[in-house]
């Protein structure tokens, strides 16, 4: 099989909905959707916003909401979860909801799973209430939400509705071997977060594309990763720019929780020889530079991976340079039709 061409698969975007220094969730909200209207012009395939809690940074949290707010200011572009954490909720809940998105929107929601908290214990617990067995069900979770998604079945004695016979795609999401072998299994997409933990991305992969099952509507296995890019006019306008994806990451080494925080000439000050390791090797599959040099790492990235589709993270603090970043991207990629 010939290697793949950036040009031959679709890009997508993640959104983490910052909240910037100085500024709100609401003008969060505002750049979201105003990024989600222009990446549709811009031929993307997918924007996706993942669930995170107790995050002074990130304004996601009630990311279906969003979902429907997203899906509401666009037309064409597919919209979902990257992902809805499934032990944080009862199965039937996010099939109830899921099935409500793929109602009012048909054909353009998607449904990603993931087994992590999306934040830390104590709040965990106070979402949940009780911990007990909620992540050693996933597997099991999973498929009763496939089940209230799938065929509907007058004979059930709990169904979603609506729901059922909505199909939605779900996508297993994972950061690790585990997702990767129950995705495989149960004949699902996979999505494989290596914008920040990137160690198990090729072992996940093999593990995958090995344990596929063509169960379902999927025949082949098709695989996504998420990648950190940032991209500007010139290399070093792009360095300055990633200061602030540095500085995110730094305060999730340290612990602290604080708005996304404006670039600085210079890291050097900031963080430690350990602190810089330990971002560096977060950010492992970040690339950062003008267009030239964002392409030959994309294309290398592809070449290494043979993914079907990479999604795409562009965590600056200035929209327009965030809009900007993803108007270089779209050139590379093979463009979805409105």
């Amino acid at each position: 099989m010939p290697a793949k061409k950036l040009s031959d698969i679709p890009v997508s975007v993640l959104d983490l909905v910052p909240i910037l220094s100085e500024k709100t969730a609401a003008d969060s909200f505002k750049n979201t959707v105003d990024l989600a209207q222009r990446v549709e012009q811009l031929g993307f395939q997918r924007y996706w916003m993942a669930e995170h809690h107790n995050m002074a940074g990130i304004a996601s949290s009630a990311t279906v909401v969003l979902i429907g707010h997203v899906a509401g200011a666009t037309s064409r572009l597919r919209v979902g979860s990257g992902g809805i954490m499934l032990p944080n909720h009862a199965p039937l809940v996010v099939a109830e909801q899921f099935g409500t998105l793929a109602t009012l929107y048909p054909g353009r929601i998607d449904l990603g799973l993931g087994r992590a908290p999306g934040t830390d214990q104590m709040t965990a617990h106070a979402l949940r209430r009780d911990l007990r067995g909620s992540v050693d069900e996933f597997p099991q979770n999973v498929v009763e939400l496939k089940n209230y998604l799938g065929p509907v079945d007058p004979t059930a004695r709990v169904r979603a509705v609506p729901g059922e016979g909505s199909d939605v795609p779900i996508w297993i999401l994972g950061s690790s071997t585990f997702g990767a072998q129950l995705a495989g299994i149960l004949g699902m997409p996979y999505a494989f977060a290596s914008h920040f933990a990137p160690s198990q991305l090729h072992a996940a992969l093999k593990v995958y594309r090995d344990s596929f099952q063509p169960i379902g509507d999927l025949k082949e296995p098709y695989a996504m990763a998420c990648v950190n890019v940032i991209a500007a006019d010139t290399d070093e306008a792009a360095i300055y720019q990633s200061t602030s994806l540095y500085q995110s990451f730094l305060n999730v080494v340290r612990g602290t929780a604080k708005p996304m925080q404006p670039p600085v000439k210079s890291m050097d000050g900031l963080w430690d020889a350990s602190e810089r390791y330990a971002v560096q090797q977060m950010l492992r599959y970040s690339f950062i530079g003008g267009p030239k040099t964002v392409q030959e790492e994309l294309q290398t990235f592809l070449d290494e991976t043979g993914v079907d589709e990479i999604m795409v993270g562009c965590n600056l603090y200035d929209h327009s340079a965030r809009v900007h970043s993803y108007e270089l991207l779209a050139g590379f990629f093979k463009p979805v039709a409105s």
